[in-house]
């Protein structure tokens, strides 16, 4: 396949990944809210692990004894190394949680567009953490998404009566959404310098060592916090063939954006990024009737859009720069 075509087929792929998922989570909130999103983290987290180890095997010519000698040096024998995942993997797992927290209450459109100030945050810890230096491009585009997020929240003149009925809070979405952008700016970031100061040359071995703890974070928040109602219900409780979809999704996630970082560039993950927004905000308005496109979302999701852009192409000039931490 020529690289025309591959990167063609990638920014498809990342884009309904992106968008269907998010669809997906915001339609289960709506229709099935019994589910507990905290076993599905966990099971997201299990399937995670066993494509990592499916991957693991591929490295090793699908050798078993190889591939359990390599997990046995460079996870088990390097516990100093593995435990540094820990910090990362512990916020992925609150991230992962206030996200569904925040498509409980939001629509999927303007948590789409409020969500991409992980931008801005993975950036600003880039230039503390990193000690990167950004083009004025950029942080005028930085500028441009503040501004765009800050007019998607203006209420609009003619609130939706459904809101009520679906008894959301957006105020507690939108906390939600922000928090998470914090965590996802200092993890992705805090993350990618512990890549770039180890000696440990495997991403895959990497994210097996992540998701070692990832498995356990998951498993204790599922325990702490809903552990009574699978005692009575199960852990399936509530599922339906659309949660099962969400979770097959939110796990092959990860692959997309990193098959995305190793054969495209940070420009074209900005492209996808806008139209899963665009995709989204139509799945909104004509199937969940749960968003106002009013003139101060319309105006505030193309300013978001085009930062969001802007900013995939001077990172894309400088060379790899922030893209990296932008999952």
């Amino acid at each position: 396949m020529t690289g025309r075509w591959l990167r063609l087929v990638i920014l498809s792929v990342l884009t309904l990944q992106t968008s269907v998922h998010v669809l997906s989570v915001r339609y289960t909130r709506l229709s099935s809210p019994q589910y507990l999103p905290s076993t599905v983290i966990f099971l997201t987290e299990i399937l995670k692990y066993v494509l990592c180890i499916l991957l693991l095997l591929h490295q090793s010519k699908f050798s078993v004894r190889a591939a359990l000698h390599l997990f046995w040096m460079e996870v088990v024998k390097k516990p100093e190394e593995t435990m540094k995942l820990s910090i990362p993997s512990c916020l992925y797992t609150v991230q992962n949680n206030l996200l569904f927290l925040a498509l409980t209450n939001l629509d999927a459109a303007t948590y789409q567009v409020t969500y991409q100030l992980k931008i801005l945050t993975t950036a600003v810890f880039s230039v503390v953490l990193l000690n990167r230096k950004l083009e004025l491009g950029q942080w005028f585009a930085l500028l441009l998404l503040m501004g765009g997020v800050a007019l998607v929240q203006h209420p609009g003149t003619a609130p939706n009566p459904t809101a009520e009925l679906n008894t959301r809070d957006q105020t507690t979405g939108l906390l939600a959404v922000l928090i998470a952008c914090f965590l996802s700016g200092f993890s992705g970031v805090y993350y990618e310098k512990l890549i770039k100061s180890s000696s440990q040359p495997s991403l895959i071995v990497r994210n097996l060592q992540l998701g070692l703890f990832s498995l356990f974070f998951s498993l204790v928040g599922m325990i702490w916090t809903d552990w009574a109602a699978i005692c009575a219900s199960g852990i399936f409780m509530g599922y339906t063939r659309l949660v099962l979809l969400v979770i097959v999704l939110q796990a092959v996630g990860g692959l997309v954006v990193a098959a995305t970082i190793k054969y495209a560039d940070n420009i074209l993950k900005g492209f996808a990024t806008s139209v899963s927004i665009l995709v989204s905000t139509a799945g909104s308005w004509m199937w969940f009737n749960d968003l106002d496109l009013g003139t101060h979302f319309v105006f505030g999701a193309s300013l978001v859009i085009g930062a969001t852009v802007m900013f995939g192409v001077k990172s894309g000039s400088q060379g790899e720069n922030v893209k990296q931490t932008i999952v």
